[in-house]
């Protein structure tokens, strides 16, 4: 394939299992950072032996640490693609962001994708909540990051979606893994639900153009609802007709409803020790 002006950074930590398969996939840029986390694992040597750049820092936050990527690392290239290492880009998604940077007007800053998330050898086409869109090809100097988990990427000029898809496989270093990353989302989205219940639900954005801005919009209305585990998992699984992801549609419409239980339970929580009451 040949090379496309296009910068990739990738994210990592302690990600020995992931990041060969996703430096594969980034084969087709001349440009590729590894911007880690000071993992303990392999993951520094398979980066450098993989002919990728290695910068580090160390993590604080997640909405940091992608802004650091785009602020204090030197790219060749004016767009970059940030990537996670458990995410691959296929060939006919380089094939668009290569036509759509080349076309894009001065005034587009950012591109929005799909995912396609994979779990038991299936595409979670239904369970998955699918289709959400993530900003992940930039114009630098033209992208921010807020929200310091489940990121949004605001951008100082127009954005455009793309037809083709990152594949994702959100639980390739295994269940232990998923649920010890998710202890940690789940904070962060307790403190999240906190603050939002305080603020009006923005009732118009729940019918705007903008598919973020509707997701937003609809956490914030879906944060105020009573036994949300079971409306999630009955969201996915029989309403957005995840039974038909099989097996894999099941465990992963439960495992999604236990999450949002375990952000429930740190907001009571919270709740509790702000009113100087025991847990």
């Amino acid at each position: 394939m040949p090379m496309t002006a296009i910068s990739v950074v990738i994210l990592t930590l302690n990600e020995e299992e992931n990041l060969p398969e996703c430096l594969k996939s980034c084969a087709w840029s001349d440009d590729v950072v590894v911007f880690d986390s000071f993992s303990t694992d392999r993951t520094t040597s398979i980066a450098v032996n993989g002919g990728a750049r290695l910068v580090q820092r160390q993590f604080d936050n997640y909405a940091a640490q992608r802004n650091a990527a785009l602020t204090e690392v030197s790219f060749r290239y004016p767009w970059v693609l940030m990537v996670d290492a458990d995410e691959r880009v296929p060939a006919d998604l380089v094939e668009e962001m290569s036509t759509a940077i080349a076309n894009a007007p001065h005034d587009t800053a950012l591109f929005r994708m799909r995912r396609k998330d994979y779990f038991l050898g299936r595409w979670l086409r239904r369970s998955s909540g699918y289709p959400s869109w993530f900003g992940r090809l930039m114009r630098l100097g033209r992208v921010h990051v807020e929200r310091e988990v489940n990121e949004e990427f605001v951008a100082d000029g127009n954005v455009v979606h793309l037809h083709a898809h990152l594949v994702h496989f959100p639980l390739n270093r295994g269940i232990a893994h998923w649920y010890d990353r998710h202890n940690r989302y789940s904070t962060m989205e307790a403190i999240a639900k906190l603050e939002a219940v305080r603020t009006p639900i923005p009732f118009r954005s729940l019918l705007g153009k903008d598919p973020v801005v509707r997701r937003r919009a609809l956490k914030q209305l879906v944060y105020r609802l009573p036994m949300r585990p079971l409306i999630w998992f009955s969201y996915l699984y029989f309403v957005r007709l995840g039974f038909l992801d099989g097996r894999a549609g099941l465990v992963f419409s439960r495992m999604r409803a236990s999450y949002e239980m375990i952000i429930d339970l740190k907001v009571l929580e919270f709740e509790q020790r702000r009113k100087g009451l025991p847990v």
